[in-house]
């Protein structure tokens, strides 16, 4: 591990320079009605000012939890950087959480203030409070009592108290892995955790003069209120708030931004928009299209084009190809996927187009960022290499054909001091050396970027021996645009089965059939045999007995609600295989 000084040593000194460094630049935007209103660097400063003030008024200090429930908003970062000038700790959760979730996470961080959303979500933390035995203090964002978010900004507005300097090893905040099994586990995190992300990623790249986003990612995640957010302020880039992904589609004409965070389930939905709309076009532009893919590879790889060549792709960016890029608002410096595998597929072809995704990972254990791939010198397929300030090696697992693969364990200044009450977990994954076991199985090339190739739970044994990663395939299978989600199974079986749930829409599309039809369309020989030759057409790459032989056809979409999907869109298999292991065992036979 390359030795590394982060230009922050915690989170209050990142953000004071930011407001110091972009005071006039605008920092945050939200859309009121169809208006985007943008507030400064210098203004989200004051108003940090008043809301740590409003917290000192509560009592909040040094080590005292801070607790939201609360999807993105303005308020979100005003408080979060309130609290941690109060050398407090901040404990994110979404709207969307149950109340199971909620009255965990406040009892376990021992929460002693909630800020919530709105009334309905306050109603919801109020049923709980007589088992809260350190909350004191329910305070609504949107509310306008005396007790209300605006209301303690006023109280403190001719009281303002000074910032504290945290340490750079206090803790910072609390975030709580949503977990594909199990209760939900506190992840702590410190100043020095998060700063130096946010340092090295700032370090590693050129962003540009004017970097900015359009955020819809859950700030309450990792990947989005800790890389995303904290990344954003370390340059001071401009970020619009978006509420939710069909908002981010509409918006990103407006937006224009020129870096964009999303997970793969985006880049695959505007991947297989731009297919649409491909399809659409004319032959004629089709073959333009083409040809300027060709060409702009060759162009890629660094051969030269003849004058001929060079107006053929010049006609192609201009009739066809910036017409797709049009909906990412024709701006898009730089692009990262992370939280799941990206298909090679769809970098492939949004590389072609011009938009060049570059993919990293990290766990909530490690700050959200690990590696990242190199500006110029992407590599599809993998996830990069080490940030500054970190190190990954491989620990053999002898499960596997090739001798490179092993648990993925990382050291640096990323990686979390402990779970919070829970030292035999700690214990479990921290070791005395301090590295993160991740329980993530991958590989890293000569030249030190990582390949990831599953997770050590999810690898399970055929009865024949084999050993099966299912995620690589399961994501290979989403491409499809027929398949929205899918679940590979075959435990101590002789091969592997899928749950395979339809995309309906595009089901519906293809064979021109109506909503009430949908039964008896799935019932149709035709769309069991198209289904067959996609599993068939997206397998071609995985040895024979990774292969699925059978599968099962739902309709009903894994959404969160319905308790499929964590509330990161990670698949929750336990939970899948407790609905539906009775028709996949259906399969064999």
């Amino acid at each position: 591990m390359t030795a590394y000084t982060p230009r922050f040593s915690h989170l209050v000194e990142l953000f004071q320079r930011a407001v110091e460094t972009y005071a006039d630049r605008p920092a945050f935007g939200v859309l009121r009605g169809k208006e985007w209103q943008f507030t400064s660097y210098t203004e989200l400063g004051e108003l940090v000012a008043r809301a740590r003030s409003g917290l000192a008024q509560l009592g909040v200090g040094r080590g005292d939890r801070v607790a939201i429930v609360a999807d993105n908003r303005l308020e979100w970062v005003i408080l979060a950087h309130a609290t941690y000038q109060r050398r407090a700790i901040f404990v994110p959760m979404y709207e969307a959480q149950h109340d199971a979730e909620l009255k965990f996470i406040l009892s376990d961080s021992a929460a002693k203030v909630c800020f919530v959303a709105n009334a309905s979500i306050g109603a919801r933390v109020a049923a709980l409070r007589e088992d809260l035995l350190y909350l004191q203090r329910v305070v609504n964002i949107e509310g306008a009592d005396e007790v209300s978010y605006s209301a303690l900004l006023a109280q403190s507005a001719d009281r303002l108290v000074s910032a504290r300097t945290p340490l750079p090893t206090d803790v910072a905040t609390i975030i709580y892995t949503s977990g594909t099994t199990g209760e939900p586990k506190g992840v702590r995190l410190t100043h020095q955790n998060l700063a130096s992300n946010a340092a090295a990623l700032s370090d590693m790249r050129d962003y540009g003069p004017d970097p900015r986003s359009l955020a819809f990612l859950p700030w309450a995640h990792v990947f989005g209120g800790c890389v995303e957010l904290n990344l954003a302020l370390a340059l001071g880039a401009t970020v619009a708030i978006g509420r939710n992904v069909d908002q981010f589609f509409e918006e990103l004409p407006r937006i224009r931004p020129t870096m964009l965070y999303a997970v793969p389930s985006v880049w695959k939905r505007i991947y297989h928009d731009m297919q649409r709309d491909l399809a659409r076009e004319p032959e004629m532009s089709r073959h333009m299209f083409d040809q300027g893919l060709r060409l702009r590879a060759k162009q890629q790889r660094g051969e030269h084009l003849s004058l001929s060549e060079r107006v053929s792709l010049n006609l192609a960016e201009k009739l066809v190809i910036g017409k797709l890029k049009a909906r990412l608002g024709g701006r898009l410096r730089l692009a990262f996927s992370g939280a799941a595998p990206l298909s090679v597929e769809v970098a492939e072809f949004l590389h072609a187009v011009g938009i060049t995704v570059h993919e990293g990972y990290g766990l909530t254990e490690s700050s959200g960022s690990t590696t990242t791939n190199p500006t110029g010198a992407v590599r599809f397929g993998s996830v990069g290499q080490a940030l500054l300030g970190t190190s990954i090696t491989i620990e053999p697992r002898g499960t596997s054909s090739d001798p490179r693969e092993g648990e993925i364990v990382i050291y640096g200044l990323g990686v979390m001091p402990e779970y919070h009450n829970r030292p035999a977990d700690t214990a479990a994954v921290l070791g005395t050396d301090g590295g993160l076991r991740t329980g993530d199985l991958g590989y890293l090339d000569s030249d030190g970027y990582l390949y990831i190739t599953g997770r050590v739970k999810e690898l399970y044994k055929l009865s024949n021996g084999r050993y099966v990663a299912p995620a690589a395939l399961e994501e290979k299978l989403k491409l499809s645009p027929f398949i929205s989600s899918c679940m590979v199974y075959g435990a101590g079986q002789p091969y592997n089965v899928a749950l395979v749930v339809a995309d309906v829409p595009a089901l519906q599309s293809y064979f021109g059939a109506a909503l009430q039809d949908m039964r008896e369309l799935l019932s149709d020989r035709r769309v069991r045999r198209l289904f067959e030759e996609e599993i068939l057409k997206h397998s071609k790459d995985f040895r024979a007995y990774e292969l699925v032989r059978n599968f099962w056809i739902e309709t009903e979409p894994f959404t969160r609600e319905n308790g499929m999907l964590t509330t990161t869109f990670k698949l929750r298999r336990d939970r899948v295989r407790e609905r539906y292991e009775g028709k996949l065992l259906t399969l064999y036979g």
